[in-house]
């Protein structure tokens, strides 16, 4: 493996007397695209939750590039540089495309109201760079999309909304990626367009590293590099997807058994 990004470290997560994650450890390296697999209920959706601050582990240990961020807040774990989408859409369907990604732009918006008043030159200037820097990022999955910065995204079809959720997370220029079931609500032809998409994000973000968590597992098997399943919180398999697709465990949990 490459030089390690993320580590978990034995984690728990309790919800009452539920346990959703069941001492799971995990390393990824940089730039690899992980595949997060396994029934409903088995914890990834929580695995993410648990990693970007939206609930605290139970116990265990999290590290990002070295560093232990266990338990840290939303907002220190998206300046660290983790970033994700959610399986429900979270677009604010009468903004535009622009305004949508600058939602994921946060750290930018340095000045406060005052001073955006006063310095009028300097706010417009801002404005105009991160315009340009969205315009390219969108474009850099769809032409088109990029040359209607300023249309509602609640006419756009999914798979375009897809695309721009992806830009919101991709704005800040992160080093983690979290995808969660990117491909709901779509076709199989959005979802291989898709896939093209975020296999050529991954080309061109030097350094960028993704998890996936997704059920098509036509999915998982083109875009990753490895793969861990969980089971009832627990992982009971790691490897290429064909390893993973082959081991006895993982089809009587996940895959069916023969």
């Amino acid at each position: 493996m490459t030089q390690t990004l993320l580590e978990f470290r034995n984690i728990v997560k309790r919800f009452g007397g539920v346990t959703a994650l069941d001492d799971f450890s995990m390393r990824m390296g940089q730039g690899e695209i992980l595949g997060l697999i396994g029934p409903n209920g088995s914890g990834k959706t929580t695995s993410f939750n648990v990693l970007t601050g939206i609930y605290p582990a139970t116990a265990g240990q999290v590290l990002f590039e070295g560093r232990d961020i266990t338990n840290a807040a939303a907002r220190a774990v998206y300046e660290a540089g983790i970033v994700r989408t959610f399986q429900r859409s979270r677009l604010c369907l009468p903004l535009s495309i622009y305004d949508n990604i600058m939602i994921g732009d946060t750290a930018r918006l340095t000045g406060s109201l005052w001073s955006n008043l006063i310095s009028r030159k300097r706010l417009q200037g801002q404005i105009d760079t991160s315009y340009r820097l969205a315009r390219d990022l969108v474009g850099g999955f769809s032409g088109h999309l990029a040359d209607r910065m300023d249309q509602p995204v609640g006419a756009l079809p999914m798979i375009e909304r897809r695309r721009i959720e992806i830009c919101r997370a991709l704005i800040s220029g992160p080093r983690l990626l979290l995808l969660d079931e990117p491909s709901a609500g779509m076709t199989h032809d959005e979802t291989h367009q898709l896939m093209d998409d975020i296999l050529a994000v991954r080309a061109r973000g030097e350094g960028l590293s993704i998890i996936i968590v997704e059920h098509e597992m036509g999915v998982i098997e083109r875009i990753t590099d490895r793969c861990i399943v969980l089971s009832y919180g627990r992982k009971i398999a790691e490897g290429t997807y064909a390893e993973v697709a082959a081991d006895a465990e993982v089809q009587n949990a996940y895959l069916g058994a023969d």
